[in-house]
C-alpha cells in the first residue's frame, strides 16, 4: 500500500504541474518539480517511477503525461463521491474553495442540523438534515467524508458515519478521532499548526519542511 506522505506528495506534484507551471510548458525535470516541492530529485524520481509517465534524460517529464498519470494513481476511475457535515462558517468556505478542483472528486451531499441551512443548495450541492445521514450515504456510495463540526460533536458524528459504511474522514475538529483499524483519518488541527508555525517563526533556524 502506498503510504500517506507518498500520496501527499503526488498530490502536490500534481498541483504543482498544473497551478504553477509557466502556461505552455510542455516537459519537466525531476530536479525542477523537486525545487517546486521542496524535496530532493532522488525522491521525486521515486515517487514516480512506478506511474505510467516516465521521464527523458534529454527531455525529461512530459507535463501532460505526468498529470494524467497522476491523476490515474490518485483519483478514482469513475469519480468518487465525498460528504460534508457542518455547514457553518468552515464548512461552505471548504466548500467554496473545493468547488470544480477535481474532475473525480466531488463533494455532492452536506449535512447540518440547523433548520436555516437544511433543505439550502451550497455551491450545487443540497444541504440534508443530520437525520438523513445514513440513507443520503448508503442511497449515494458515498464512503469519504469531511468533518466540520464542534469537538462536542466530532466522535458522535464520526461513529455514525462508520457505522454508515465511511472508509476515509478528514476531520477538521479540533480533537482526535477513535476509529477502526480499516478506517483512514486525516487531522486538520488548525490550531495545533498555527501555534507550530508561531513557535518556528520565534526560531532562528527553523526546521526544513521536509522534517
Amino acid at each position: 500500500m502506498v503510504q500517506p506522505h507518498a500520496i501527499g506528495r503526488l498530490s502536490l506534484y500534481r498541483r504543482l504541474l498544473t497551478d504553477h507551471l509557466n502556461p505552455g510548458t510542455q516537459f519537466v525535470f525531476s530536479h525542477e518539480l523537486a525545487t517546486m516541492a521542496r524535496v530532493s530529485p532522488a525522491q521525486v524520481r521515486r515517487d514516480l517511477m512506478h506511474l505510467d509517465s516516465t521521464g527523458s534524460p534529454s527531455k525529461g517529464y512530459r507535463v501532460d503525461e505526468l498529470v494524467a498519470s497522476l491523476g490515474n494513481e490518485l483519483d478514482h476511475p469513475t469519480g468518487q463521491l465525498v460528504a460534508l457535515v457542518g455547514i457553518g462558517n468552515l464548512g461552505r468556505a471548504l466548500m467554496t474553495y473545493f468547488q470544480g478542483r477535481r474532475e473525480r472528486l466531488a463533494i455532492t451531499a452536506a449535512f447540518d442540523r440547523d433548520p436555516e441551512k437544511v433543505n439550502r443548495v451550497y455551491q450545487g450541492c443540497r444541504c440534508h438534515h443530520v437525520e438523513e445521514l445514513e440513507t443520503v450515504l448508503k442511497r449515494d456510495n458515498i464512503r469519504t467524508t469531511i468533518l466540520a463540526v464542534p469537538a462536542a460533536d466530532a466522535q458522535r458524528m464520526a461513529d455514525r458515519l462508520v457505522a454508515a459504511g465511511v472508509r476515509g474522514l478528514l476531520n477538521y475538529a479540533p480533537v482526535p478521532l477513535r476509529v477502526p483499524n480499516d478506517v483512514y483519518v486525516e487531522e486538520q488541527d488548525m490550531t495545533t499548526a498555527l501555534e507550530r508555525v508561531a513557535y518556528f517563526a520565534r526560531e532562528r533556524r527553523p526546521p526544513r519542511r521536509e522534517d
